[in-house]
């Protein structure tokens, strides 16, 4: 089902869903009003309530975090209409997992990695499905079908040293490199201190150009 709101934000699918396997729930149908007084409450009692399956307590944690998560999806995958799918994801998924989340006070942190994953799995998406036959019929006329080839053969490398990276260390560099986040959004993204963005970057780009070393 979709949770009715009074507020402008996009609608967020929550249990009750075909798409969602079935679990207890305090109610089937919630309504956010701006005197809602779970809007003041912290993310840990949110969680809590969220995990014991409160529907009520976990839209309230949509509410709050969605928007960051969704501007982070868009500026990862360069698509508004595909991050709304991937948050969208991403929330049900983490309704799915909550007995998982260790610190009810880190919710948001959790949602990012999550949501996180399911971008890059986006994005790995879109190279699995790349045509290359497309991509050289749309490429400059002195770039010969080989060269197309060399290309896709190049970014396919990328991919695979990324893969290899640790998961902190790709987000960050994903963030930074392709959708060209500053240092500070991704520390506020991802909720690590600047100094520690800075160094997963800086591991991340000398691995990578070891690794891409015969692509020089």
């Amino acid at each position: 089902m979709v949770v009715k709101r009074h507020d402008a934000g996009h609608p967020v699918l929550v249990p009750g869903s075909p798409r969602v396997p079935s679990r207890p729930v305090r109610s089937q149908e919630v309504v956010i009003t701006t005197d809602d007084p779970l809007l003041d409450a912290a993310d840990a009692t949110l969680a809590v309530r969220a995990r014991d399956g409160d529907v009520h307590a976990y839209e309230v944690i949509a509410r709050r975090h969605g928007p960051l998560m969704r501007v982070y999806a868009a500026r990862l995958l360069g698509s508004d209409l595909e991050s709304d799918d991937v948050v969208q994801d991403a929330f049900m998924t983490a309704w799915r997992r909550l007995a998982d989340l260790d610190d009810p006070s880190r919710v948001r942190n959790w949602l990012m990695r999550i949501v996180s994953n399911k971008a890059v799995d986006r994005l790995r998406v879109r190279r699995d499905h790349d045509d290359v036959d497309r991509l050289e019929v749309s490429a400059p006329r002195h770039e010969t079908p080989e060269r197309v080839v060399e290309a896709r053969l190049q970014l396919d490398a990328m991919w695979s040293a990324l893969d290899k990276l640790p998961l902190d260390q790709r987000r960050c560099w994903l963030l930074r490199e392709t959708a060209d986040y500053s240092y500070a959004d991704i520390a506020e993204a991802l909720d690590l201190p600047v100094s520690t963005v800075r160094g997963k970057i800086a591991r991340a780009r000398v691995f990578l150009m070891t690794e891409m070393e015969a692509w020089r």
